[in-house]
């Protein structure tokens, strides 16, 4: 409790207005409002049907799309020895790689220096089935031809 003199609302407000700050509230006034809208009755037969057949449909639709495969599409840098490396055989051993989900593209030779150049090839590749790492030992096992190998750009599809 605070100190003070409690004085009647009229002194504060308008004085027509009915004091009801120390009145006990009506119990029964809350138990008639439900704030969140819950019911507690049963859902009805024909709702539930209703409900089921419209599962089955969106199911059924669901499982008639083709499933989307995850791809991406890989540059490929093949870094060879020396400027004596024959670059045709280079990239006839890096093409002889096959897997399934693996798709060669088209492939260029760029200039590193010193008349060195470095193998610069594009594939695509299922993400589910083939990964970098898969190709990094694949093609660093052409020990004679290959000294490294980089991924240039890496794009999903």
């Amino acid at each position: 409790s605070l100190p003070g003199v409690k004085k009647a609302l009229g002194k504060y407000g308008p004085a027509d207005v009915e004091d009801t700050t120390g009145a006990a509230t009506d119990s029964k006034d809350d138990d008639d409002i439900d704030l969140f809208g819950s019911d507690d009755e049963e859902e009805s037969e024909e709702a539930k049907k209703l409900r089921e057949e419209r599962l089955a449909q969106y199911e059924s639709k669901k499982s008639k799309k083709p499933a989307v495969i995850a791809k991406s599409s890989i540059l490929l840098d093949v870094k060879p020895w020396d400027d004596e490396t024959d670059m045709a055989k280079l990239e006839e051993c890096v093409r002889s790689i096959q897997a399934d989900g693996l798709v060669w593209g088209s492939s260029k030779l760029v200039p590193v220096g010193y008349g060195i150049k470095k193998l610069q090839i594009q594939c695509v590749v299922e993400d589910d089935k083939v990964g970098t790492d898969m190709l990094e030992e694949r093609i660093t096992a052409f020990e004679d031809y290959v000294q490294s190998m980089d991924v240039a750009a890496f794009n999903k599809i």
